[in-house]
């Protein structure tokens, strides 16, 4: 398969005229841990042709279990640089703006002002991931949101629904929780686990509703919830109906 074929195959699964509609779409993904890496990728790979990808932190030694860009060869360095590389390096073609930051407030206000077809909330950190999905909402985005994939094991019991109707799962919770005080109550997508979580699996470093917790992961959990994202915004782009 030469260069200008690299996407023949998706194109046998899913014709042309779905390939035209992933190559003109602009996606917004928040988030480059261990889920929203995948998900960029996957995307990238299924060939969407514009994509903004934000994140400000950078690679530690313990990303290594779980995340696409952490390797020996990358520690100490931002996660977006690295995830740029790599996705420029799949398809270089590929429309890529990198926003290396943490983005709250006015800051995440003045990226939503552009156009996106779809955006991926992989953010783990409560009230950014609430301002996120709230303001895409309300700007009429299309949004899909990871919540908790850490201190579960059983990949069969991951699932994808409305936020309403999600379940066994902390971050989930209070998300609802947090949304219904906005007037939010569903219309988004969520990729969630009906697995309950392993207590065992989190320690809590700091307490309260906004408590920072250290939390077990396996390798694989991350990344299928990040794949699974992905899968949400190529169908629903290729076949709007279906959302």
């Amino acid at each position: 398969m030469n260069k200008e074929n690299w996407q023949e195959r998706t194109e046998l699964l899913l014709g042309k005229e779905n390939i035209g509609k992933l190559g003109k779409a602009h996606i917004l993904v928040v988030g480059l841990g261990g889920v929203g890496a995948y998900a960029a990728e996957s995307l990238c790979r299924a060939g969407i042709g514009e994509m903004t990808i934000v994140d400000g932190d950078f690679i530690h030694s313990s990303n290594k279990n779980r995340q696409l860009a952490a390797m020996e060869s990358t520690m100490g360095k931002p996660k977006a640089e690295i995830i740029g590389n790599r996705l420029t390096d799949i398809n270089p073609e590929l429309k890529l703006h990198i926003i290396p930051l943490y983005i709250k407030d006015d800051r995440m206000i003045e990226i939503l002002d552009k156009p996106y077809d779809y955006i991926v909330d992989a953010i783990d950190t409560l009230s950014p991931k609430v301002f996120l999905i709230y303001h895409s909402i309300q700007k009429g985005y299309k949004i899909v949101s990871s919540l908790g994939s850490g201190a579960r094991m059983d990949p069969t019991k991951v699932k994808i629904t409305d936020i309403s109707k999600s379940f066994n799962c902390k971050l989930g919770y209070i998300l609802r929780k947090r949304l219904r005080k906005l007037g939010v109550h569903k219309g988004f997508k969520v990729v969630f686990s009906e697995e309950k979580a392993n207590g065992e699996a989190v320690i809590v470093d700091e307490p309260g509703e906004n408590k920072k917790s250290t939390v077990g992961t396996i390798s694989y959990m991350p990344p299928i919830f990040g794949c699974m994202c992905a899968s949400v915004v190529i169908r629903d782009i290729i076949n709007p109906a279906s959302s």
